[in-house]
């Protein structure tokens, strides 16, 4: 920056531009600390925070069950409970996901109006300084006239004129002052190209400083709902995981009370363990079949770049298949639900659905949940101002959490289809100090193909 930009408050400064998001990041520390406050934060979503011996105490053990099914009038009161806790639990987790869900739209609101006004910032500045410049040259031009005028009435044309009676003379001289009287007039419109360029620098300027304080304030609106939205979330997966963790057994414990066959109490619980264990080799198998078969989606896997690969310093392509979309304007697409954005703030690498996602680069999870048209969405904190985000994962494709350290090829997630798409893809972006940056140009300048 030159030292006329400092001077005129045309640009921001390096410290400026670091100054508020190094306020606002995201570390270990803070990443840690905020796990921990979420515990008590859960409450505010309605979910109970871990599983505690107190908290579990409220349902039902097995032998609860045995020594109410031997009384007509406990067996009815047990019945009633547990059908409670089953309508509970289903009510719990129902509203969490609503709150988490609403919490990521708020966010991911916030976070394109501070997208769009970091850009409108960039431009009003962009055009302050072009302003500037014209000024300047203009200026320049301006002194360069004066310089020539100087020259020009610099020589003894005048008492020339005088003492001559040469009508030749007068012709000479009068020519060369209508000359310097265009050289004049000239000089006066490149002076007024100036002071007009350099008012209108001064304006951008101004507004420029504006969209700025704009600019950071929708920043920090944005980071507060994503704090919001990252608690929800683990509020949502604490109700979802205790649901996973009684659901089967209530289940079974309520009908055990409402069987009267001789089906011993021992069958039901082994019933609810074998229950588990085939979820779980499900669960395990469908990742497996999904890993080795990346290309079962609507995105496709039709030739591009290989997922995972990198240049040897710490930086991998984050997904493989081809690039269906660049970074920058384009035609939107429609559908019943809306269209895409005009602008495109990241770049599309499509490899079908279910096709692994891999940390761009090492560094901490400080986001992961449902991030409104982002569809389910993870991002990673790498330092040094840079951080990397992973939009429209299958639901249920999220294989990191909040706070976690990755490495960079680690698989963090699986393409899907969630929020604003059009077929299961990668959305990729890369911010600098939290503004949109190309991703494209970014991770080619680190020897990273995204073709």
């Amino acid at each position: 920056m030159s030292e006329q930009d400092v001077d005129c408050g045309c640009g921001p400064t390096e410290a400026e531009k670091r100054g508020f998001w190094e306020k606002g990041s995201v570390s270990r520390r803070s990443a840690i600390g905020l796990g921990a406050l979420t515990v008590a934060a859960l409450s505010t979503f309605g979910v109970g925070a871990g599983f505690n011996a107190a908290y579990a105490a409220s349902y039902p053990s097995w032998d609860d069950v045995q020594n109410a099914k031997n009384n007509e009038a406990a067996k009815a009161n047990e019945i009633a409970r547990i059908q409670g806790l089953i309508s509970g639990l289903t009510q719990k987790v129902a509203d969490a996901q609503a709150a988490a869900r609403a919490a990521g739209t708020e966010y991911y609101n916030a976070q394109q109006a501070f997208f769009e006004a970091a850009q409108r910032a960039t431009d009003l500045q962009a055009q302050a300084d072009a302003q500037d410049a014209l000024a300047l040259d203009s200026a320049r031009k301006a002194g360069q006239v004066a310089s020539q005028i100087y020259r020009n009435g610099g020589d003894n044309t005048s008492l020339e004129l005088f003492f001559s009676s040469s009508a030749a003379s007068a012709d000479e001289l009068l020519s060369k002052l209508g000359q310097m009287d265009k050289l004049l007039s000239r000089n006066q419109a490149v002076y007024d190209d100036a002071v007009s360029a350099r008012n209108s620098a001064q304006n951008l300027s101004d507004q420029a400083v504006t969209a700025r304080t704009e600019r950071d304030r929708l920043q920090k609106l944005a980071e507060e709902k994503l704090k919001a939205a990252q608690e929800a979330q683990i509020a949502a997966e604490a109700a979802l995981a205790e649901q996973q963790t009684y659901l089967l057994q209530l289940e079974a414990q309520l009908a055990a009370l409402q069987d009267d066959t001789a089906k011993t109490i021992a069958d039901y619980e082994a019933g609810v363990a074998e229950a588990k264990r085939l979820e779980e080799e499900r669960i395990q198998r469908e990742k497996e079949e999904a890993a080795n078969n990346p290309g079962n989606g609507g995105g496709g896997n039709g030739g591009g770049g290989t997922g995972g690969v990198g240049s040897g310093n710490g930086w991998v392509r984050p997904h493989g298949g081809y690039q269906s979309s660049g970074y920058g304007p384009r035609v939107p697409d429609c559908d019943s639900s809306g269209c895409s954005s005009s602008f495109h703030r990241g770049v599309d690498l499509a490899a079908g659905c279910w096709a692994p996602i891999y940390a761009a680069s090492s560094g901490w999870v400080d986001a992961a949940f449902y991030n409104g048209g982002y569809g389910y969405w993870v991002r990673i904190q790498h330092g040094d101002g840079i951080s990397t985000s992973y939009a429209h994962i299958a639901e249920g494709g999220i294989a990191v959490s909040y706070g976690q350290w990755v490495s960079a090829g680690q698989v963090i997630a699986y393409a899907g289809n969630t929020g604003a798409s059009f077929g299961c893809h990668l959305h990729f972006e890369v911010y600098e100090y939290g503004s949109v940056i190309n991703p494209i140009w970014f991770m080619e300048s680190l020897g990273v193909w995204m073709g």
